[in-house]
């Protein structure tokens, strides 16, 4: 069992208690994440992200991350959304239908095989993010969750191909560790894309680095 102590200011134990999380997480699976990402991407398929309350955030700055940080000049991009943007549609599905169908019933419009979708569920059991990615696997899209607490449904493998779990049942750690991940998926996804050929279609194709001198 871990001996250190642990700091006795709630600021210094939060601190630890989340850079303790970062220095555990197994990197095989980030790797099998990166990798569902740059098939798509090479693929030119399309990327759709959800979650519910601070996970729909970091749905939406993942998939702007996504559709503008991994950008490599030369290279064609990321085709990457967020169902949680379109409040309207949001709204209507949760109206008329329920919200626990409201992100799969978006889904059910656009998704093809080889997609990628990512549901995003602090508690792993989020219905309608749980429903988004049965729909995905059913449609025979790929299927990343990331999921915190004791994982939860989404950690299962018949919906997610991947899971990306931060053992936490601390709310607000488990998204610290969540955007983390999100950001070091795009640094390493950077590298990738630069070994990629170039676009043979410069209209497609980025006119410069995110991160020029990276």
């Amino acid at each position: 069992m871990d001996q250190t102590p642990t700091p006795a200011h709630p600021i210094a134990a939060y601190l630890h208690s989340v850079s303790a999380l970062l220095a555990a997480l197994p990197v095989e699976p980030i790797m099998a994440a990166e990798a569902l990402l740059l098939a798509v991407w090479r693929r030119r398929s399309r990327v759709y992200v959800c979650g519910n309350g601070g996970s729909a955030a970091i749905a939406s700055h993942f998939a702007g991350d996504l559709n503008k940080g991994t950008n490599i000049a030369g290279r064609h991009r990321f085709r990457a959304s967020a169902l949680v943007d379109n409040v309207p549609a949001l709204m209507a599905w949760s109206n008329d239908d329920g919200y626990a169908v409201a992100l799969a019933e978006q889904l059910r419009n656009v998704v093809e095989p080889g997609d990628l979708v990512i549901g995003i569920s602090g508690s792993g059991n989020s219905a309608n993010v749980v429903n988004a990615l049965a729909l995905a696997r059913q449609a025979g899209a790929s299927t990343l969750a990331m999921v915190g607490f004791d994982g939860g449904r989404l950690a299962a493998s018949d919906l997610s191909h991947v899971t990306l779990h931060v053992p936490s049942h601390s709310m607000e750690q488990v998204e610290d560790v969540f955007g983390v991940l999100c950001h070091c998926l795009l640094y390493t996804l950077r590298r990738q894309i630069r070994q990629e050929p170039a676009c043979a279609d410069p209209l497609l194709a980025s006119q410069q680095d995110a991160y020029p001198g990276e």
